[in-house]
């Protein structure tokens, strides 16, 4: 779609973004998210695992002794970034074109924030004292050219070769090939125990996708998780007729006392979990309507969710997005539930995230 929109509005040029050429970037190829590493594997079948660093995405390109930098947005950010080119530089290739991530880290080994590692790059820098004082180390997870040779339209197993055999290993970001499910498991909490993200999952067989998010990658992240309150529940509809299925969810809020409404939920309940909290969310109803049996704010559940978004819908400013319920939690009283402070403060991380990146997007690079 991507392609076709540049095209149909910038003619030649516009493709000229989604086509290789040494020194000019081309767009990168983004991921989609998965609820887990499980259903990952399952969706992809013959596929790679690699940790997901949350760095600055760089796109680095080697024509001989010229070496240039681009961000995700496609900006020149050589300048700021003269480590990420004298490594580069070093590789035993004629010409070469990367694609992987830029990351400062602290001394024990963990990486910084990603606003952290965002410091290096920009309009006006003194880019020799923050390189001593924020390091940077480039990670590469594709090779989309080498010695002559475009290889986008190889398999991802053909990439990792090519990537293998012109990278160190102390170049490249960790990553297994065809793992069982425990294995996966595995690797997933160890890059999680490292301080990163969470894992992507590559299929082995797909080209790389200038430009597309397509489900050929996968990205799983560490999921957040809040103890909320059930404050009402509505009557489920089709096979979950004659059950409390979508939960209203609320988080405590100690100032004004009671709890705060957050969002909905109705995903990831199994038919015992929906056959239980029917029974127990009756036994705490207070009144109903057509749709809806409001309940004694009693009942804690353990909510996953994949971000907290702006919403003037709810009283609080903030919704959960992605909201699905892991698990009840009967040893918890509803006094020991999350708060609506908790919640804002994993949607201000998130807001000082984005800002960085639109700095970045917005032309925090130098002239190419």
């Amino acid at each position: 779609a991507e392609v076709a929109k540049a095209a149909l509005l910038e003619g030649a040029p516009g493709l000229q973004r989604f086509s290789l050429q040494l020194l000019r970037p081309v767009q990168p190829m983004l991921a989609q998210a998965a609820d887990d590493v499980a259903s990952a594997l399952g969706e992809l079948r013959a596929a790679a695992l690699e940790w997901k660093l949350d760095g600055a995405r760089v796109q680095v390109h080697k024509a001989g002794d010229e070496v240039r930098v681009f961000s995700r947005s496609l900006n020149s950010v050589t300048k700021a970034v003269p480590e990420v080119v004298e490594a580069v530089r070093a590789l035993p290739v004629r010409s070469i074109v990367l694609d992987g991530e830029a990351i400062a880290f602290r001394a024990d080994g963990a990486p910084h924030p990603f606003q952290v590692t965002m410091r290096r790059f920009g309009r006006t820098l003194d880019v020799a004292a923050l390189r001593a004082e924020l390091p940077l180390r480039a990670l590469f997870f594709d090779v989309l050219h080498l010695d002559g040779e475009d290889l986008l339209d190889r398999s991802g197993s053909e990439r990792a070769a090519a990537l293998r055999q012109a990278l160190d290993r102390s170049l490249r970001v960790p990553r297994i090939e065809l793992p069982t499910e425990a294995e996966a498991e595995v690797f997933f909490a160890d890059a999680l125990a490292r301080g990163h993200e969470g894992v992507m999952a590559k299929s082995l067989a797909a080209p790389y996708e200038a430009g597309r998010r397509g489900s050929s990658w996968l990205k799983v992240k560490r999921a957040h998780t809040l103890d909320l309150v059930v404050l009402a529940v509505e009557w489920g509809s089709g096979r979950r007729r004659g059950l409390l299925s979508n939960l209203h969810l609320g988080a405590r809020d100690p100032g004004a006392g009671g709890f705060v409404m957050l969002g909905k939920t109705f995903k990831g309940m199994t038919d015992e979990m929906l056959a239980w909290q029917t029974q127990r969310l009756l036994e705490l109803e207070i009144t109903r309507d057509a749709y809806t049996v409001y309940v004694r704010p009693e009942l804690v559940v353990e909510i996953a969710f994949d971000g907290v978004q702006a919403s003037p819908q709810y009283p609080g400013g903030v919704a959960l997005r992605f909201a699905r319920v892991k698990r009840y939690r009967p040893d918890k009283a509803a006094g020991e539930a999350s708060t609506i402070d908790e919640v804002r403060a994993i949607h201000a991380g998130a807001l000082a995230h984005e800002a960085a990146e639109r700095r970045e997007a917005g032309g925090g690079g130098e002239e190419a």
